[in-house]
Protein backbone atom coordinates (compact mmCIF):
# COMPACT_ATOMS: atom_id res chain seq x y z
CA UNK A 1 0.00 0.00 0.00
CA UNK A 2 1.16 3.25 -0.73
CA UNK A 3 2.00 5.65 1.79
CA UNK A 4 0.25 8.63 0.78
CA UNK A 5 -1.97 9.64 2.77
CA UNK A 6 -5.71 9.80 1.41
CA UNK A 7 -7.40 12.94 1.79
CA UNK A 8 -10.13 13.19 3.21
CA UNK A 9 -13.87 15.21 3.50
CA UNK A 10 -14.38 17.96 7.04
CA UNK A 11 -17.30 18.27 8.55
CA UNK A 12 -16.42 22.25 7.44
CA UNK A 13 -16.70 20.48 3.96
CA UNK A 14 -20.40 19.17 4.58
CA UNK A 15 -21.58 22.60 6.08
CA UNK A 16 -20.23 24.41 3.29
CA UNK A 17 -21.88 22.27 0.85
CA UNK A 18 -25.04 22.74 2.36
CA UNK A 19 -25.31 25.74 2.92
CA UNK A 20 -24.52 26.71 -1.18
CA UNK A 21 -27.42 24.42 -1.69
CA UNK A 22 -29.50 26.45 0.44
CA UNK A 23 -28.20 29.44 -0.80
CA UNK A 24 -29.66 28.00 -3.94
CA UNK A 25 -33.10 27.05 -2.90
CA UNK A 26 -32.82 31.03 -1.71
CA UNK A 27 -31.87 32.27 -4.94
CA UNK A 28 -34.55 29.59 -6.85
CA UNK A 29 -37.47 30.02 -4.65
CA UNK A 30 -37.49 26.74 -3.86
CA UNK A 31 -38.70 25.31 -0.13
CA UNK A 32 -36.79 22.05 -0.91
CA UNK A 33 -34.44 19.62 -2.98
CA UNK A 34 -35.09 15.82 -4.27
CA UNK A 35 -31.90 14.64 -5.49
CA UNK A 36 -31.84 11.23 -7.41
CA UNK A 37 -28.69 9.32 -7.06
CA UNK A 38 -27.92 6.45 -9.64
CA UNK A 39 -26.33 3.09 -7.83
CA UNK A 40 -22.96 2.93 -7.58
CA UNK A 41 -22.39 0.19 -9.80
CA UNK A 42 -23.12 2.65 -13.15
CA UNK A 43 -19.67 2.35 -14.23
CA UNK A 44 -18.00 6.03 -15.41
CA UNK A 45 -20.45 9.25 -15.62
CA UNK A 46 -23.19 7.91 -13.03
CA UNK A 47 -25.13 10.42 -12.01
CA UNK A 48 -23.96 10.68 -7.95
CA UNK A 49 -24.98 14.05 -6.60
CA UNK A 50 -26.91 12.32 -3.40
CA UNK A 51 -23.00 11.48 -2.50
CA UNK A 52 -22.35 15.27 -2.34
CA UNK A 53 -24.91 15.91 0.04
CA UNK A 54 -23.98 12.38 2.31
CA UNK A 55 -20.51 11.79 1.81
CA UNK A 56 -22.05 8.23 1.87
CA UNK A 57 -22.74 5.42 -0.44
CA UNK A 58 -24.42 6.40 -3.95
CA UNK A 59 -27.86 5.43 -5.09
CA UNK A 60 -29.94 6.98 -2.28
CA UNK A 61 -32.44 9.57 -2.60
CA UNK A 62 -31.77 12.82 -0.53
CA UNK A 63 -34.60 15.21 0.73
CA UNK A 64 -33.16 18.57 1.91
CA UNK A 65 -35.62 21.04 2.91
CA UNK A 66 -34.23 24.59 2.89
CA UNK A 67 -34.69 24.61 6.67
CA UNK A 68 -34.17 21.57 8.94
CA UNK A 69 -32.23 18.36 8.19
CA UNK A 70 -31.68 16.47 5.28
CA UNK A 71 -33.72 13.44 4.87
CA UNK A 72 -32.11 10.14 2.92
CA UNK A 73 -33.73 7.51 1.50
CA UNK A 74 -31.82 3.92 1.28
CA UNK A 75 -32.44 1.09 -1.18
CA UNK A 76 -31.75 -1.84 0.64
CA UNK A 77 -31.06 -3.11 4.08
CA UNK A 78 -27.05 -2.96 3.38
CA UNK A 79 -27.20 0.65 3.13
CA UNK A 80 -27.88 0.53 7.22
CA UNK A 81 -25.41 -2.16 8.04
CA UNK A 82 -23.08 -0.08 6.21
CA UNK A 83 -23.57 3.21 7.79
CA UNK A 84 -23.89 1.54 11.48
CA UNK A 85 -20.38 0.20 10.97
CA UNK A 86 -19.22 2.72 9.82
CA UNK A 87 -20.67 5.21 12.56
CA UNK A 88 -18.86 2.61 14.82
CA UNK A 89 -15.59 2.86 13.28
CA UNK A 90 -15.89 6.68 14.04
CA UNK A 91 -15.74 7.26 10.21
CA UNK A 92 -17.38 11.17 8.80
CA UNK A 93 -20.52 10.04 8.96
CA UNK A 94 -22.67 13.24 7.66
CA UNK A 95 -26.33 12.01 8.00
CA UNK A 96 -26.98 10.75 11.59
CA UNK A 97 -29.26 7.47 11.91
CA UNK A 98 -32.45 9.49 12.83
CA UNK A 99 -32.41 11.08 9.22
CA UNK A 100 -32.13 7.89 7.48
CA UNK A 101 -35.32 6.14 6.04
CA UNK A 102 -35.19 2.17 4.75
CA UNK A 103 -36.84 2.55 1.35
CA UNK A 104 -36.30 4.81 -1.97
CA UNK A 105 -39.63 4.30 -3.35
CA UNK A 106 -42.34 6.63 -4.23
CA UNK A 107 -44.23 5.82 -0.93
CA UNK A 108 -41.43 6.23 1.12
CA UNK A 109 -40.74 9.74 -1.16
CA UNK A 110 -43.96 10.62 -0.40
CA UNK A 111 -44.20 9.98 3.04
CA UNK A 112 -40.30 12.11 3.60
CA UNK A 113 -42.34 14.87 1.76
CA UNK A 114 -45.26 15.01 4.20
CA UNK A 115 -42.96 14.83 6.89
CA UNK A 116 -40.85 18.37 5.85
CA UNK A 117 -43.90 19.92 5.47
CA UNK A 118 -43.52 20.12 1.75
CA UNK A 119 -46.79 19.06 -0.10
CA UNK A 120 -47.59 22.04 -1.14
CA UNK A 121 -44.07 23.64 -1.64
CA UNK A 122 -42.04 24.41 -4.85
CA UNK A 123 -39.31 21.52 -4.92
CA UNK A 124 -36.16 21.52 -7.24
CA UNK A 125 -35.67 17.73 -8.64
CA UNK A 126 -31.96 16.44 -9.78
CA UNK A 127 -32.69 14.06 -11.94
CA UNK A 128 -35.30 14.92 -14.17
CA UNK A 129 -32.78 16.50 -16.11
CA UNK A 130 -30.71 15.17 -19.02
CA UNK A 131 -27.35 13.79 -17.86
CA UNK A 132 -24.68 13.13 -20.01
CA UNK A 133 -23.99 11.26 -21.92
CA UNK A 134 -26.67 7.99 -20.41
CA UNK A 135 -29.79 9.81 -19.90
CA UNK A 136 -30.09 12.02 -22.49
CA UNK A 137 -34.09 12.95 -20.89
CA UNK A 138 -33.07 12.15 -16.87
CA UNK A 139 -33.08 9.22 -15.05
CA UNK A 140 -36.15 8.96 -12.87
CA UNK A 141 -38.44 5.62 -12.77
CA UNK A 142 -41.42 6.34 -14.64
CA UNK A 143 -43.70 4.70 -12.25
CA UNK A 144 -42.15 6.34 -9.51
CA UNK A 145 -42.61 10.27 -10.54
CA UNK A 146 -46.01 9.70 -11.75
CA UNK A 147 -46.96 8.51 -8.24
CA UNK A 148 -45.50 11.17 -6.42
CA UNK A 149 -47.02 13.48 -8.86
CA UNK A 150 -50.68 11.52 -8.10
CA UNK A 151 -49.89 12.26 -4.70
CA UNK A 152 -48.77 15.87 -4.42
CA UNK A 153 -51.71 17.97 -6.76
CA UNK A 154 -50.17 20.99 -4.65
CA UNK A 155 -46.58 21.23 -5.34
CA UNK A 156 -44.59 22.39 -7.75
CA UNK A 157 -41.52 20.53 -9.26
CA UNK A 158 -39.13 21.75 -11.55
CA UNK A 159 -36.16 20.36 -12.45
CA UNK A 160 -32.45 22.00 -11.07
CA UNK A 161 -29.99 19.83 -13.01
CA UNK A 162 -28.20 22.34 -14.74
CA UNK A 163 -28.27 24.60 -11.58
CA UNK A 164 -27.13 22.10 -8.92
CA UNK A 165 -24.52 21.17 -11.51
CA UNK A 166 -23.10 24.45 -12.27
CA UNK A 167 -22.82 24.85 -8.25
CA UNK A 168 -20.97 21.47 -7.52
CA UNK A 169 -18.28 21.61 -10.47
CA UNK A 170 -16.75 24.72 -8.06
CA UNK A 171 -14.17 22.48 -6.42
CA UNK A 172 -13.27 23.45 -2.68
CA UNK A 173 -9.34 22.75 -2.01
CA UNK A 174 -10.41 19.60 0.36
CA UNK A 175 -12.11 18.41 -2.99
CA UNK A 176 -9.21 19.74 -5.67
CA UNK A 177 -6.95 17.62 -2.75
CA UNK A 178 -8.70 14.53 -3.42
CA UNK A 179 -9.41 15.10 -7.01
CA UNK A 180 -5.85 15.23 -7.06
CA UNK A 181 -5.06 12.02 -5.58
CA UNK A 182 -7.51 9.77 -7.46
CA UNK A 183 -5.59 11.64 -11.30
CA UNK A 184 -2.09 10.00 -9.12
CA UNK A 185 -3.76 6.68 -8.53
CA UNK A 186 -4.78 7.21 -12.40
CA UNK A 187 -0.95 7.65 -13.75
CA UNK A 188 -0.25 4.69 -11.27
CA UNK A 189 -2.91 2.22 -13.01
CA UNK A 190 -1.50 3.66 -16.32
CA UNK A 191 2.47 2.96 -15.76
CA UNK A 192 1.50 -0.61 -14.47
CA UNK A 193 -0.20 -1.12 -17.76
CA UNK A 194 2.54 0.27 -19.52
CA UNK A 195 5.31 -2.29 -17.74
CA UNK A 196 2.84 -5.43 -18.25
CA UNK A 197 2.11 -4.88 -22.29
CA UNK A 198 4.17 -6.64 -24.55
CA UNK A 199 4.02 -9.00 -27.93
CA UNK A 200 2.39 -12.80 -26.27
CA UNK A 201 0.97 -10.63 -23.29
CA UNK A 202 -3.24 -11.00 -23.40
CA UNK A 203 -4.92 -7.75 -22.99
CA UNK A 204 -6.22 -9.04 -20.30
CA UNK A 205 -3.37 -9.12 -18.17
CA UNK A 206 -2.79 -5.65 -19.12
CA UNK A 207 -6.00 -4.47 -17.79
CA UNK A 208 -6.02 -6.40 -14.62
CA UNK A 209 -2.69 -4.98 -14.14
CA UNK A 210 -4.09 -1.32 -14.59
CA UNK A 211 -7.03 -2.14 -12.37
CA UNK A 212 -4.98 -4.18 -9.22
CA UNK A 213 -3.05 -1.26 -8.85
CA UNK A 214 -6.31 0.53 -8.90
CA UNK A 215 -7.13 -1.40 -5.54
CA UNK A 216 -3.75 -1.71 -4.47
CA UNK A 217 -4.06 2.26 -3.65
CA UNK A 218 -7.17 1.70 -1.44
CA UNK A 219 -9.70 2.93 -4.20
CA UNK A 220 -12.11 1.08 -6.34
CA UNK A 221 -12.06 2.58 -10.10
CA UNK A 222 -15.02 1.90 -12.44
CA UNK A 223 -13.81 -0.87 -15.35
CA UNK A 224 -11.65 1.21 -18.08
CA UNK A 225 -12.47 1.13 -21.79
CA UNK A 226 -10.10 -0.65 -23.43
CA UNK A 227 -8.76 -1.93 -26.86
CA UNK A 228 -6.32 -3.30 -28.29
CA UNK A 229 -5.10 -4.53 -32.29
CA UNK A 230 -3.32 -3.29 -35.19
CA UNK A 231 -5.68 -0.60 -35.99
CA UNK A 232 -9.05 -0.49 -33.86
CA UNK A 233 -11.30 2.20 -34.03
CA UNK A 234 -13.40 0.64 -30.95
CA UNK A 235 -14.00 1.98 -27.65
CA UNK A 236 -15.72 0.55 -24.41
CA UNK A 237 -15.63 -2.46 -22.71
CA UNK A 238 -13.19 -5.02 -24.50
CA UNK A 239 -15.27 -7.48 -26.15
CA UNK A 240 -14.91 -10.22 -23.84
CA UNK A 241 -16.27 -8.11 -20.93
CA UNK A 242 -19.63 -8.57 -22.72
CA UNK A 243 -19.39 -11.52 -25.05
CA UNK A 244 -17.83 -14.91 -24.43
CA UNK A 245 -14.83 -14.71 -26.02
CA UNK A 246 -11.16 -15.13 -25.76
CA UNK A 247 -9.34 -11.75 -25.09
CA UNK A 248 -6.75 -11.08 -27.76
CA UNK A 249 -3.13 -11.47 -27.56
CA UNK A 250 -1.16 -8.69 -28.17
CA UNK A 251 1.30 -8.79 -31.11
CA UNK A 252 3.99 -6.50 -32.15
CA UNK A 253 2.66 -3.01 -34.01
CA UNK A 254 -0.38 -3.44 -31.47
CA UNK A 255 -1.93 -0.21 -30.51
CA UNK A 256 -3.96 -0.10 -26.76
CA UNK A 257 -6.56 2.65 -26.06
CA UNK A 258 -7.76 2.85 -22.92
CA UNK A 259 -9.65 4.90 -20.74
CA UNK A 260 -9.06 4.89 -17.00
CA UNK A 261 -11.27 6.50 -15.07
CA UNK A 262 -9.96 6.75 -11.38
CA UNK A 263 -12.13 8.41 -8.44
CA UNK A 264 -11.78 8.88 -4.68
CA UNK A 265 -14.60 9.70 -2.47
CA UNK A 266 -17.08 10.80 -5.17
CA UNK A 267 -14.56 12.70 -7.26
CA UNK A 268 -13.31 11.54 -9.99
CA UNK A 269 -9.97 12.09 -13.05
CA UNK A 270 -9.59 10.13 -16.30
CA UNK A 271 -6.84 9.55 -18.17
CA UNK A 272 -6.71 8.72 -22.40
CA UNK A 273 -4.54 6.53 -22.67
CA UNK A 274 -2.75 5.61 -26.12
CA UNK A 275 0.00 2.53 -25.41
CA UNK A 276 2.34 1.75 -29.03
CA UNK A 277 3.45 -2.08 -28.92
CA UNK A 278 6.69 -2.39 -30.39
CA UNK A 279 7.06 -1.22 -33.66
CA UNK A 280 3.53 0.58 -34.66
CA UNK A 281 3.04 2.74 -38.09
CA UNK A 282 3.89 6.12 -38.65
CA UNK A 283 0.54 7.97 -39.28
CA UNK A 284 0.00 6.76 -35.26
CA UNK A 285 2.51 9.28 -34.70
CA UNK A 286 1.28 11.71 -36.81
CA UNK A 287 -1.80 11.70 -35.62
CA UNK A 288 -0.30 12.11 -32.25
CA UNK A 289 1.20 14.82 -32.97
CA UNK A 290 -2.33 16.88 -34.28
CA UNK A 291 -4.12 15.10 -30.80
CA UNK A 292 -1.40 16.67 -28.57
CA UNK A 293 -1.55 19.97 -30.54
CA UNK A 294 -4.90 20.04 -29.57
CA UNK A 295 -4.34 19.27 -25.97
CA UNK A 296 -1.90 22.05 -25.88
CA UNK A 297 -4.54 24.19 -27.05
CA UNK A 298 -7.14 23.45 -24.69
CA UNK A 299 -4.27 23.89 -21.90
CA UNK A 300 -4.14 27.76 -22.78
CA UNK A 301 -7.30 28.31 -23.45
CA UNK A 302 -9.07 26.38 -19.41
CA UNK A 303 -8.64 30.43 -17.66
CA UNK A 304 -11.55 31.53 -15.58
CA UNK A 305 -13.45 33.84 -17.52
CA UNK A 306 -13.46 32.02 -20.76
CA UNK A 307 -16.69 30.49 -22.15
CA UNK A 308 -17.03 26.54 -22.48
CA UNK A 309 -17.47 27.88 -26.18
CA UNK A 310 -13.93 29.71 -26.60
CA UNK A 311 -12.14 26.26 -24.90
CA UNK A 312 -13.96 23.76 -27.36
CA UNK A 313 -13.26 25.93 -30.57
CA UNK A 314 -9.51 26.23 -29.62
CA UNK A 315 -9.18 22.82 -28.93
CA UNK A 316 -10.88 21.45 -32.80
CA UNK A 317 -8.73 24.36 -34.49
CA UNK A 318 -5.97 21.88 -34.81
CA UNK A 319 -8.02 19.26 -35.38
CA UNK A 320 -10.10 20.90 -38.16
CA UNK A 321 -7.08 21.69 -39.62
CA UNK A 322 -5.21 18.42 -39.94
CA UNK A 323 -6.19 16.67 -42.63
CA UNK A 324 -7.07 13.22 -40.87
CA UNK A 325 -10.04 12.55 -38.96
CA UNK A 326 -12.05 12.37 -35.45
CA UNK A 327 -14.37 9.96 -34.37
CA UNK A 328 -15.69 11.14 -30.35
CA UNK A 329 -15.91 14.50 -28.20
CA UNK A 330 -12.24 15.97 -27.64
CA UNK A 331 -13.29 17.24 -24.08
CA UNK A 332 -16.14 17.33 -21.18
CA UNK A 333 -16.10 18.46 -17.51
CA UNK A 334 -15.63 15.91 -14.56
CA UNK A 335 -16.57 16.65 -11.29
CA UNK A 336 -19.73 16.73 -12.23
CA UNK A 337 -20.27 15.59 -15.93
CA UNK A 338 -22.27 18.50 -17.34
CA UNK A 339 -21.07 20.05 -20.32
CA UNK A 340 -18.96 17.83 -23.40
CA UNK A 341 -17.43 19.98 -26.69
CA UNK A 342 -18.73 18.92 -30.13
CA UNK A 343 -19.39 16.14 -31.95
CA UNK A 344 -18.22 14.91 -35.68
CA UNK A 345 -19.81 12.19 -37.52
CA UNK A 346 -16.91 11.06 -39.05
CA UNK A 347 -17.28 7.70 -38.49
CA UNK A 348 -19.13 7.07 -42.00
CA UNK A 349 -15.68 7.54 -43.59
CA UNK A 350 -14.61 4.09 -42.38
CA UNK A 351 -14.25 1.09 -44.25
CA UNK A 352 -17.58 -0.69 -43.36
CA UNK A 353 -19.44 1.91 -41.87
CA UNK A 354 -21.88 2.36 -44.32
CA UNK A 355 -24.14 0.27 -43.43
CA UNK A 356 -24.41 1.62 -39.75
CA UNK A 357 -27.04 4.22 -38.41
CA UNK A 358 -25.38 8.03 -39.33
CA UNK A 359 -23.49 9.66 -36.46
CA UNK A 360 -24.67 13.05 -36.36
CA UNK A 361 -22.80 16.13 -35.68
CA UNK A 362 -23.44 17.66 -32.62
CA UNK A 363 -22.25 21.36 -31.17
CA UNK A 364 -20.91 21.86 -27.61
CA UNK A 365 -23.38 21.88 -25.08
CA UNK A 366 -24.01 24.98 -22.93
CA UNK A 367 -21.41 26.88 -24.73
CA UNK A 368 -21.91 29.93 -22.99
CA UNK A 369 -21.05 28.85 -19.44
CA UNK A 370 -18.00 30.79 -18.20
CA UNK A 371 -15.45 28.88 -16.67
CA UNK A 372 -14.63 29.73 -12.97
CA UNK A 373 -11.43 28.05 -10.30
CA UNK A 374 -12.35 25.00 -9.05
CA UNK A 375 -13.72 23.20 -12.03
CA UNK A 376 -12.38 20.39 -13.44
CA UNK A 377 -12.22 18.99 -17.07
CA UNK A 378 -10.50 16.11 -19.16
CA UNK A 379 -8.80 16.91 -22.41
CA UNK A 380 -9.04 13.91 -24.26
CA UNK A 381 -8.88 15.18 -28.19
CA UNK A 382 -8.37 11.87 -30.22
CA UNK A 383 -7.22 11.93 -33.72
CA UNK A 384 -6.88 9.41 -37.22
CA UNK A 385 -5.62 9.03 -39.85
CA UNK A 386 -7.23 6.02 -41.90
CA UNK A 387 -7.43 3.60 -39.15
CA UNK A 388 -4.57 4.87 -37.30
CA UNK A 389 -6.02 6.54 -34.35
CA UNK A 390 -4.43 8.00 -30.99
CA UNK A 391 -6.18 9.18 -27.89
CA UNK A 392 -4.51 11.05 -25.32
CA UNK A 393 -5.07 13.48 -22.23
CA UNK A 394 -6.31 13.70 -19.13
CA UNK A 395 -7.67 15.90 -15.76
CA UNK A 396 -7.32 19.47 -16.15
CA UNK A 397 -8.75 21.92 -13.42
CA UNK A 398 -9.14 25.94 -13.83
CA UNK A 399 -7.22 27.79 -11.30
CA UNK A 400 -7.17 31.66 -10.69
CA UNK A 401 -3.86 31.55 -13.25
CA UNK A 402 -2.69 29.06 -15.51
CA UNK A 403 -4.30 25.79 -15.17
CA UNK A 404 -3.75 22.83 -13.10
CA UNK A 405 -2.45 19.59 -15.10
CA UNK A 406 -2.69 16.93 -13.64
CA UNK A 407 -2.21 13.78 -15.99
CA UNK A 408 0.74 15.34 -18.31
CA UNK A 409 2.35 11.40 -18.25
CA UNK A 410 -1.26 10.25 -20.63
CA UNK A 411 -0.64 13.27 -23.12
CA UNK A 412 1.38 11.24 -25.62
CA UNK A 413 2.01 7.69 -26.84
CA UNK A 414 3.40 5.61 -24.36
CA UNK A 415 5.58 2.99 -25.58
CA UNK A 416 5.17 -0.35 -23.87
CA UNK A 417 7.77 -1.51 -21.35
CA UNK A 418 6.21 -5.34 -20.69
CA UNK A 419 8.68 -8.54 -21.53
CA UNK A 420 8.12 -10.36 -24.78
CA UNK A 421 6.52 -14.16 -23.87
CA UNK A 422 5.15 -16.85 -25.26
CA UNK A 423 1.08 -17.08 -25.75
CA UNK A 424 -0.76 -17.24 -22.28
CA UNK A 425 -4.66 -18.31 -22.33
CA UNK A 426 -6.68 -16.64 -19.70
CA UNK A 427 -6.63 -18.36 -16.74
CA UNK A 428 -9.83 -20.75 -16.10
Amino acid sequence: MTTTAVPTFSVAERDRRWALARALMEREGLDGLVVFGEHEDAGPASVAYDRWFTNGRAGTTVIFPRTGEPVVLLPSAQYTMDHLESSRRGDSVWIPPENLRGSRDSGALSRALDELGLAESTIGVVGLGPQVPWHPEGLVPYRLWNSVLTNFPKAQFTSVDVALGLLVSRLSSEEIDVVRYAADVGDSMVRAMVETAAPGVGEHEVFAAGMAEGYRRGTIPPAMHFWSGADPVATGWPAWGYRPQAPRVLQDGDIIYAEVFSQCGGREAQNQVTIAVGDVHDDFYRAGDVARAAYDAGLEELRPGRTWGEVVEAVHAPLDAGGGSMFLIALHSLNPGLVVGRGRGDIGALPGAQAYPPVTDHPALMPDMELAPGMSFVLEPQYAFGRHLVHVGGTVIVTDDEPLELNPYTARILPARGTARPVREPAG
